[in-house]
């Protein structure tokens, strides 16, 4: 089973957006045993938060379903339970790397690595623009699990 955890600073936008993503084209191919999915955040600021409304409207929009989900926080033994560990942007990676105490396990990735590009997925907490950010974690999400299931 690929254990996968997607994080960015709240989870309550990006992170939650690219589980529920990752969770649809998962179950639109037919292969809802061979993962597990969650999203978590690397501060404690909206701990026990549920998703941000836009967010959750964006994802309704899109039609891809957001079940119960409340913020909460990476642990250091978070880095044993996931195979990959996907952040949304820089400054997660670099407080994933704190929290983790490195990346032994070369485990650690920003989500559009997968896509061919080390860009930040924008954060629309401060942009407001739910649209890029969706366009950005549905291809990121997409590349990741097409790179999971050819092996590479």
């Amino acid at each position: 089973m690929n254990r996968i955890l997607f994080v960015c600073h709240g989870n309550i936008c990006r992170s939650p957006m690219a589980q529920f993503v990752m969770e649809y084209l998962v179950e639109k191919r037919g292969l809802n045993g061979s993962y597990h999915i969650d999203s978590k955040a690397t501060s404690t600021e909206e701990i026990g938060n549920p998703p941000y409304p836009p967010a959750r409207r964006k994802m309704q929009e899109e039609g891809i379903p957001m079940r119960a989900h409340r913020a909460s926080q990476i642990t250091r033994s978070d880095y044993e339970k996931f195979d990959l560990i996907i952040g949304m942007d820089s400054a997660n990676i670099r407080n994933m790397l704190m929290i983790f105490g490195g990346d032994p396990g070369h485990k650690i990735y920003k989500l559009r690595e997968f896509t061919g590009t080390t860009e930040d997925i924008a954060d629309p907490w401060y942009t407001g623009n739910f649209d890029i950010t969706y366009d950005q974690v549905l291809a990121g999400c997409t590349a990741l699990l097409d790179r999971l299931e050819s092996g590479k």
